[in-house]
């Protein structure tokens, strides 16, 4: 046995010792007690202080779990989901994993807009459906509308959708084709478009390089605005008199963004902060 016992505790000095040349301590443990959790339904307190004990083939899982961590596999991957605002969600390497950020611009959209009713939004490249259904759970009555050029994303969002039972309308479409002209109007328009240059390839970390959807992160070096400026073409005629786009950025381009929206004749158009202090998040608006 590769192991000193089967004890789903005795696990943990296992998996510092394989993942030390990967992940730091603290990410370790993070990784453990969250596959202790998702596997066996047991907290960090349960799963350190228990006697839980696995069979042969549990410990072969884990073994091949480790194997892949080592591999630089992202973990949510792994068990197949993950956490979003509060909300389970299925992923798979078809769709960006949910960041923290997006979450933060998510919070933005339902602090400003939790005591109207009856939005319409629309939620350009979905992905796993992440912004659209928790937008539609937490404002009231709202009509929500996500759109992604990926089949196997909308697909995913859909179940997504049926498991958190969020109504949102998914649509496979190509938002640089002329298809986006059959969408309606919008109160709030929200994105979080590929956006990290080509040239910035060598220097992201393993997990996201090799694992994460080049399609849903990457755009070319010679035009990195060009979702954000096609987005902003089609909210000419699509946001409502007072509605609002809002936009998860690469912070050295925030500027750049803006000068496009007052070019188009958005009078309003401001930058905000993430938690880390950077900018993320500009707020576009007639």
């Amino acid at each position: 046995m590769f192991v000193a016992s089967n004890l789903l505790r005795d696990l943990l000095p296992y998996f510092k010792r394989k993942l030390k040349a990967v992940y730091d301590e603290r990410e370790i443990e993070s990784i453990f007690f969250l596959i202790c959790e998702n596997r066996f339904g047991l907290k960090k307190m349960e799963a350190l202080g228990g006697d839980k004990r696995l069979t042969e083939s549990e410990l072969l899982e884990f073994r091949d779990l480790v194997n892949r961590l080592s591999a630089h596999e992202p973990v949510q991957y792994l068990l197949g989901n993950t956490v979003f605002y509060g909300l389970t969600f299925n992923v798979t390497p078809d769709v960006l994993i949910p960041r923290p950020e997006t979450e933060e611009l998510v919070d933005l959209v339902i602090k400003k807009y939790k005591h109207q009713s009856n939005l319409r939004v629309l939620d350009i490249g979905t992905g796993s459906g992440c912004i659209a259904i928790a937008l539609q759970l937490h404002l009231k009555e709202s009509d929500v509308t996500a759109v992604d050029i990926s089949e196997n994303a909308i697909q995913l969002a859909r179940e997504n959708a049926l498991q958190n039972k969020a109504i949102v309308q998914f649509l496979q479409m190509d938002i640089f084709s002329n298809q986006v002209n059959s969408l309606g109007i919008f109160d709030v328009i929200i994105s979080n478009p590929p956006y990290i240059p080509d040239a910035d390839k060598n220097a992201m970390h393993k997990n996201v390089l090799n694992f994460e959807p080049h399609l849903a992160l990457f755009v070319p070096d010679s035009d990195p605005l060009k979702f954000y400026k096609t987005i902003l073409d089609f909210a000419q005629t699509h946001l409502s008199e007072k509605g609002e786009v809002y936009f998860e950025i690469h912070p050295d381009y925030g500027q750049a963004i803006l000068a496009y929206a007052r070019s188009k004749h958005f009078t309003n158009a401001v930058l905000v902060n993430d938690l880390s202090g950077k900018n993320r998040f500009a707020i576009i608006s007639n």
